[in-house]
């Protein structure tokens, strides 16, 4: 079910040219993968070596100088298969949206327009900002969301078409923002480490569908994430995960229920979001659901 393959790590490039870097292996941008170690996609992303070079590129997501998150992108789906990031606790205040697209995929390094919408290019590798202009009721969901990021200026980082996939517009702001909420309020909670320091990881991708929007951009067939932590309040290793289909909730937002790793993983057989951890496979946090506020949307429905 998997659709990815290698890399050529970049720098995330803001309105402002900020440099960039091309590498090619996860190492190079491993600070937001829990223990340095990127999930296993089978044919795709093993033991932490891509496996095609050409159609996946990992993207060091780089905002003012400074690496905000990673991101694996499938350049002939142009969507991002999966982004990763550290949650650290959120701040600030949601930014104006001023998307940006990542220029050194079309191999054109040295732009001065760089992370801008350039009028007049043509833009072969990746999605721009019209072609998500539709009719569809599709929205640009992002995989790393706003509510995560530590202050405004991460936020702004997660502004770039290279972190987000047409996704039905009631799944985005319904069920899958109620899980992200959820996921939110666990984390400020418990992923505190020993020191009281707010630390969790979280990968969060997608599963391409047989679509496109605007004859261009894969439209995915569900959405998944998964978050790990150590908890320093209850002296070991949380983890759960989430996924979706990306069809609109209907008449109100559907409940995703909290699965295991483990559920998960067996979506497709060698697949691995927190490989060489020691990330929980069987167990959930559904235990501190009742201790949580009922604003963190966490337990199903009455």
């Amino acid at each position: 079910m998997w659709c990815l393959r290698p890399l050529s790590v970049l720098l995330l490039l803001s309105t402002v040219p900020t440099g960039s870097e091309v590498v090619r292996s996860m190492s190079d941008c491993s600070d937001f993968l829990l223990h340095n170690s990127p999930p296993n996609i089978p044919g795709i992303l093993e033991d932490g070596n891509i496996l095609d070079q050409n159609r996946y590129k990992p993207i060091c997501q780089t905002y003012e100088d400074e690496r905000r998150f990673v991101t694996l992108y499938d350049t002939e789906n142009k969507i991002p298969v999966f982004s990763a990031y550290k949650y650290r606790g959120d701040g600030g205040s949601k930014p104006n949206v001023n998307w940006k697209i990542e220029p050194q995929l079309e191999n054109t390094q040295g732009d001065k327009n760089m992370g801008r919408e350039t009028t007049g290019m043509i833009y072969t590798h990746q999605a721009q900002d019209k072609d998500y202009k539709n009719k569809e009721k599709l929205a640009r969901g992002h995989l790393f969301p706003h509510n995560h990021a530590l202050n405004e200026t991460d936020k702004r980082s997660t502004n770039t078409l290279t972190n987000i996939v047409p996704q039905a517009e009631q799944f985005n702001s319904g069920s899958w923002s109620n899980m992200e909420n959820c996921v939110k309020c666990v984390m400020d909670k418990y992923c505190k480490d020993n020191n009281g320091v707010p630390e969790g990881f979280v990968v969060t991708g997608q599963q391409p569908g047989n679509k496109k929007l605007n004859n261009k951009v894969n439209i995915p067939k569900m959405l998944w994430s998964a978050f790990c932590c150590y908890s320093g309040e209850k002296k070991k290793w949380l983890a759960s995960a989430h996924w979706g289909d990306n069809v609109p909730d209907g008449f109100k937002p559907k409940y995703l229920q909290t699965r295991t790793l483990a559920e998960l993983q067996n979506l497709d057989s060698g697949f691995q979001v927190f490989p060489k951890t020691q990330c929980p496979l069987h167990e959930t946090v559904k235990e501190f659901y009742p201790d949580l506020d009922k604003s963190c949307q966490c337990s199903p429905p009455a």
